[in-house]
């Protein structure tokens, strides 16, 4: 089964050139994959929170965050357990909007994403700061279901999708990088699907 799989992914490497990281298959659907129970969170107790190496910690009602801009992009995403699930359309907040009124402390050069779920992600800034980075409640259209990390979730496309939290409640800026949930348990710390950074 294992050789099936790298077979047909090699191929699908032959058919979508560029656009497909070694290793990966693409899918039709959108698998669900999580450690732990699915945290189900009304809207008018969500919170988001950013703090840490910031000047004063800004919090985000539900409604609040979608006052933000707006803004609609497409992207690929690829996770770690080789899927790759092309043309997905995110609506959300792209992060300048987010932290246009943060002021971030000049040392910050990470983030650590925590969630109601428990997971946390770290990603270097400069990494946020690329196009196609968007915090998503709408995925095709329609709102993120719970299992796919709604009500909202950040969508980092250049890195594993494990880098995109679900369930997002906080941004944690930070100095220095830190391991969040799954690099404690092996995974790479930066996450780059092209050099199929999967494992430390």
């Amino acid at each position: 089964m294992a050789f099936d799989i790298f077979s047909r992914g090699k191929k699908q490497q032959e058919d979508h050139g560029d656009r497909l990281p070694p290793g990966q298959k693409v899918v039709d659907g959108w698998p669900v994959l999580s450690y732990g129970s699915t945290p189900r969170i009304k809207l008018d107790e969500w919170r988001l929170r950013i703090g840490g190496l910031v000047e004063e910690q800004v919090e985000f009602t539900w409604d609040e965050f979608m006052a933000l801009p707006q803004t609609t992009v497409t992207s690929d995403i690829h996770c770690v357990t080789h899927w790759s699930k092309f043309d997905n359309e995110w609506q959300g907040v792209a992060w300048p909007d987010l932290v246009k009124d943060v002021r971030v402390k000049p040392e910050a050069r990470h983030i650590m994403q925590h969630s109601y779920g428990g997971y946390t992600a770290n990603v270097p800034i400069r990494d946020m700061e690329e196009s196609g980075v968007i915090f998503a409640h709408t995925h095709n259209g329609k709102p993120i279901e719970p299992d796919h990390g709604g009500p909202m979730r950040p969508v980092v496309p250049h890195l594993y999708f494990w880098k995109s939290a679900k369930w997002l409640r906080g941004i944690e800026f930070m100095a220095d990088e830190k391991p969040g949930f799954w690099e404690m348990y092996g995974y790479h710390i930066y996450g780059d699907p092209w050099k199929e950074e999967r494992y430390s």
